[in-house]
């Protein structure tokens, strides 16, 4: 009892310090992620972070996800290319070629047969891969658009900064109707509306804006 007391008192003094440290932190037990010192520090930080996330959606893949990654990612290399270049010649080498026994003269009914259930799973499997990429892609691209509206927010956010910095110094600023444009929050409501009318006026019918004089 007496020789745990110190270690006991310690650790309800200092919660953190029985937390175990997270990966890439300093090396003192709950001590904060060491702010990085050069950019390449910095990108390689980033890249990692990204890698990580990689990871976790690779790690969540089902069976069938799996078997369908390796299923299209071997029907897209020159080996299946290949595999099924030496296939065919043998094949109808040895059912055209007379004087050998053919199990499958022409036309090659079985050979049909046999390509087609291939081209049925095979277009299966690489759907399956397919909507899987899709869906890290809509992920990927969620990431982005939140990245960038708040590098947006960031860049508002410090304009109106300097502005009130200027202002409070004296300092004499041009007037320059974009700056104060630029200045303004921005509304991704209505982005995406100016983005949907002029689809519908690029397209075939639709009302196209004039040249500028």
């Amino acid at each position: 009892m007496t020789r745990f007391g110190p270690m006991a008192s310690r650790s309800k003094a200092d919660p953190a310090a029985a937390a175990p440290a997270a990966p890439g932190s300093d090396s003192r037990v709950g001590a904060p992620e060491r702010p990085a010192r050069t950019v390449e520090e910095l990108i390689a930080r980033n890249v990692a972070a990204i890698q990580r996330l990689e990871t976790a959606a690779s790690a969540h893949r089902s069976a069938v996800d799996l078997f369908a990654d390796r299923v299209a990612r071997f029907a897209g290399s020159a080996l299946f290319l290949g595999v099924h270049v030496i296939w065919f010649t043998l094949w109808i080498l040895l059912n055209a070629v007379p004087g050998l026994p053919h199990f499958d003269p022409y036309p090659f009914t079985f050979l049909i047969l046999v390509v087609s259930l291939e081209a049925i799973f095979l277009s299966a499997f690489i759907l399956i891969a397919q909507n899987r990429a899709a869906v890290l892609s809509e992920r990927r691209n969620q990431l982005d658009l939140q990245i960038n509206l708040l590098t947006e927010q960031e860049n508002t956010r410090m304009l109106q900064v300097l502005s009130a910095v200027a202002a409070q110094l004296g300092v004499t600023v041009s007037a320059d109707p974009s700056a104060e444009v630029l200045a303004q929050a921005t509304r991704p409501e209505a982005l995406a509306e100016q983005i949907e009318r002029a689809a519908k006026d690029d397209a075939p019918g639709g009302k196209r804006p004039a040249p500028p004089a």
